[in-house]
């Protein structure tokens, strides 16, 4: 006979077990029905195209561009890190003009439509620019520049579009703007986890010409997205005011940018951005080429590229949750600081230390990897919030974009600086003995727009507005009446770099 303490009851296991499957059941369920919402809010098409481009285009056509390129430059253009370092800052200009693109689709509509020719127009880009790439194996380099540049803007076009669709909706659906925004977040975090998880593979299979073959695919989804997204048609448009609302929106930008209020700070995170130089092509080259490097296969350079974005993650997570209410003088010290000793991991690993305690090159790559995209996040979403908070009633949007524009400026200048760097200290695809130089110096620079902190306010970023007084002459708001019925709140960019 059995001890009364020792009898369990068979139903017990069964409803543990219904339970366990109600609970699988309800993560599965939750974001089907959260995307079904948002489907029937704001129509099927707009849920698409938010997918399409930050989540296929953006996130995955970006990871297999990214490390596509890099191979593209070293094996088949055969250049030196120097040069592609250069090269890299070119094909991201259409990313410094996107006020431009922003303003011809809110005050230029094509046929009668005002997004869906534009989503058109950037897919027929990039897919012409694919093809291109991947059909001629001797293209001459400067085809290959513009190549990639043009694809490079047809990425920036309908990054710029759908922040328009994003913006108009989130004017016609208040309540569903932090649900839009968790829609472009995560379509592009998706997407760039699986992008890079996979793109190394693709490389060593097919080859970079290859995979920009297959980048023709989030291309030509870009256009199906033209053809489908639900848009009224609006004909008989007076065209005659178009040069006087792109006037007029400058004239508010340039009155803007005189203050006080906002010039010192652009300039800061212009210079902070500028003075940290990207050598990134040296040390992939490094990481492939070298004989006394880790010598990483194109699988290992994918998945390393992909904890990266793990740790550009964890540190929006870190800031949303622990950072985001410190002032922005004292938090942008800090992340600043933390910025430049974190640099010193390459160092470590460029002068094999890492080996000396036992470390592999693998393990070692992976956590550096880690620690410099969740710090340089960290760095990055004080001065995202700082933009915001400099944007002028009326032209927030377009202004942002403005912003965002500058900042691609210094992160230009940082790429054409660290490719003069690398050029000056002599390294090539097979000399690496200065490299440790170069991350030296760029490890210094990064510490230097410390002593440049005055010009950001000490004030708490919730209490934070931008002083309307020195910005609202009469000749404002006349332009403010003329621009009534110009969308301009639709170039916000949601950060992922540009």
């Amino acid at each position: 006979m059995q001890e009364e303490g020792n009898l369990e009851d068979p139903t017990d296991g069964v409803l543990e077990k219904n339970e366990q499957k109600r609970w699988i059941c309800g993560c599965l369920c939750v974001p089907i029905h959260w995307f079904n919402m948002l489907s029937r809010q704001m129509h099927w098409s707009f849920v698409f195209g938010v997918i399409v481009v930050y989540g296929i285009s953006q996130g995955l056509g970006g990871a297999f561009a990214g490390v596509g390129t890099k191979y593209y430059m070293k094996d088949v253009q055969k250049v030196q890190p120097s040069e592609a370092q250069v090269y890299a800052g070119i094909t991201s200009i259409p990313w410094i003009v996107k006020p431009l693109w922003g303003l011809l689709t809110d005050v230029l509509p094509i046929f009668g439509y005002r997004r869906r020719p534009y989503f058109i127009l950037a897919g027929s880009l990039g897919v012409i620019a694919m093809l291109l790439l991947s059909s001629h194996e001797n293209l001459h380099l400067v085809l290959a520049l513009l190549a990639l540049t043009a694809g490079s803007a047809g990425v920036a076009v309908a990054d710029v579009t759908i922040d328009a669709c994003v913006a108009q909706n989130s004017i016609s659906h208040p309540s569903l703007a932090a649900d839009m925004q968790s829609l472009c977040a995560f379509s592009s975090s998706v997407g760039a986890l699986l992008g890079f998880s996979i793109s190394g593979i693709f490389v060593h299979l097919i080859g970079p010409m290859g995979v920009f073959g297959l980048l023709t695919i989030p291309a030509g989804l870009v256009i199906l997205v033209g053809f489908l997204l639900d848009e009224p048609h609006t004909p008989n448009f007076a065209y005659r005011q178009v040069t006087q609302k792109f006037l007029d929106a400058g004239k508010s930008m340039w009155t803007t940018l005189k203050s006080e209020d906002v010039w010192r700070p652009c300039l800061y995170m212009y210079l902070s951005l500028a003075l940290s130089l990207n050598i990134l092509e040296g040390m992939f080259y490094w990481y492939t080429d070298s004989k006394d490097g880790p010598s990483f296969s194109q699988e290992n350079i994918g998945f390393i590229f992909s904890i990266g974005s793990v740790g550009s993650l964890l540190g929006a997570i870190l800031f949303q949750y622990a950072l985001k209410d410190y002032a922005f003088r004292d938090l942008l010290f800090w992340t600043q600081l933390l910025y430049g000793l974190s640099g010193m991991l390459d160092l470590i690993l460029v002068l094999r230390l890492n080996l000396k305690f036992g470390v592999p090159d693998y393990l070692f790559v992976v956590m550096v990897e880690s620690i410099s995209q969740m710090t340089n996040r960290l760095k990055w979403m004080p001065m995202l919030v700082l933009s915001s908070k400099l944007c002028p009633s009326g032209i927030e949007g377009t202004f942002f974009a403005l912003l965002m524009s500058i900042d691609n400026v210094g992160l230009l200048s940082a790429s054409w600086g660290g490719g003069l760097l690398l050029h000056i200290l002599k390294v090539t695809r097979t000399r690496f003995d200065n490299l440790w130089l170069a991350i030296l110096i760029r490890n210094i620079l990064r510490i230097t727009p410390l002593c440049l902190l005055f010009l950001i306010p000490r004030i708490d970023p919730n209490a934070y507005v931008l002083q309307g007084e020195s910005l609202n002459s009469k000749e404002d708001d006349k332009t403010a009446e003329n621009d009534d019925n110009i969308e301009l709140v639709s170039l916000v960019d949601n950060a992922d770099g540009k």
